[in-house]
């Protein structure tokens, strides 16, 4: 049965595999095969095209398509007459910016890639390019350090100084330094601020100091989590800045003996402090760059990131530059709040409590703002400004 099946299995193997010999030369074409062949038109055979279709051999084209003198500027139609799918004149366009036409909606549809710009910092590339220049030779590397030096700063002061105390005794008697609006306000705003500062670090820098130890997944995940974070809690801070400014805003006013603190450095490096308001030279300048002026640019660009603010076109190089601005606004930011947290917390006895209860002592504010003192000692700003429970105000404290 076997040997009955063989001629047949060798006539299948013949018929299919003839064409593909016949493709490679290796049998001769007969007569017979000669004449049922349909013969082809003379016109298209001497072109060297059937049906319509035109062929070429890619490495046989002659003449060169640069030998043509206008080579660099020729267009698409132009190139195609001597380099069938050649669309060199396209992607170069698309690698200049070139605005191309597209059926999608989209802003920035017919763009690839973004048109040549030099930013600060950058050599002159496309704008994708020239924006990670910046982020990663400039933004990433000397706003680490800056927050770096502040950090090792503030750790000699403290190991050298030590935390602020009184020189006297404290008296017993309080004076209410801060309400409860204006702590509820700071409160908020300064937990968003917490919360925004580490997502943002994390995120920025994260990959230098806890990738290598927590690995690729878990810090994705993390980092994951910490971009939803920074993104709602942006808002929030958002609001809570503008109440601050709101409530701050009258006292942080610049008076006559500003500048004379300014230029004795609040004398804390001497034996006494220099005389001040509610709030010192330094205070009112945390507050008119850091609060108001670096809040307000990390603010409205953070906005901006999160397609929050209206008007605006969200295009790449729009979002590269809020992002820039954004990113060296926070970083400057977080370095001078670092020496008021400082300040707020070990840096100075008293400073917590005053934000925590809203009362200090009346030495503490002799001490740390005398001129503030003396006008609470004359009646001109009471002692205590929340009302009592029967709605009346605490008469001025007397030494």
């Amino acid at each position: 049965m076997i040997r009955s099946l063989i001629p047949g299995m060798r006539r299948l193997c013949r018929a299919a595999l003839a064409p593909l010999a016949v493709a490679l030369g290796l049998l001769a074409v007969g007569p017979a095969s000669a004449q049922t062949a349909p013969a082809l038109p003379e016109a298209a055979a001497a072109s060297g095209s059937v049906a319509g279709v035109r062929s070429a051999n890619i490495f046989e084209i002659a003449p060169g398509a640069d030998a043509d003198p206008n080579y660099a500027s020729q267009t698409n139609a132009e190139r195609r007459q001597v380099q069938p799918g050649n669309n060199a004149p396209m992607w170069r366009d698309v690698g200049k910016g070139v605005t191309g036409y597209s059926s999608l909606p989209a802003l920035e549809a017919g763009n690839l890639i973004q048109p040549f710009v030099q930013y600060p910092g950058s050599r002159l590339t496309n704008a994708g390019e020239a924006w990670r220049q910046v982020r990663n030779n400039w933004i990433i590397p000397y706003g680490g350090s800056v927050l770096a030096i502040v950090l090792l700063a503030l750790a000699m002061f403290y190991f050298g100084k030590g935390t602020i105390r009184l020189h006297g005794k404290e008296t017993g008697r309080v004076i209410e330094r801060f309400t409860y609006v204006e702590r509820a306000a700071h409160w908020v705003n300064a937990i968003a601020f917490v919360l925004l500062a580490v997502s943002g670090i994390v995120m920025a820098f994260g990959k230098f100091f806890l990738l290598p130890i927590m690995g690729s997944t878990l810090f994705g995940w993390l980092a994951y989590a910490l971009k939803n974070v920074h993104n709602f809690s942006g808002p929030l801070f958002a609001v809570s800045l503008v109440v601050v400014i709101a409530t701050f805003v009258r006292d942080n006013l610049p008076t006559k003996g500003d500048l004379n603190w300014l230029l004795k450095g609040g004398g804390l490096l001497g034996g006494h402090e220099v005389p001040s308001h509610r709030f010192n030279a330094g205070e009112k300048v945390l507050f008119w760059g850091g609060v108001f002026l670096l809040g307000l640019v990390v603010v409205g660009s953070g906005l901006f990131l999160n397609h929050l603010a209206p008007v605006f076109d969200y295009t790449r190089g729009n979002m590269q530059v809020a992002h820039m601005v954004h990113a060296t606004a926070s970083l400057l930011m977080m370095a001078m709040f670092m020496g008021h947290i400082y300040m707020g917390t070990v840096g100075m006895q008293g400073a917590y409590s005053a934000m925590k209860t809203g009362y200090v002592d009346e030495t503490w504010a002799k001490e740390h703002h005398e001129l503030w003192y003396d006008d609470i000692k004359a009646g001109k700003i009471p002692a205590q400004r929340t009302p009592s429970h029967d709605g009346a105000t605490a008469t001025p404290v007397k030494a």
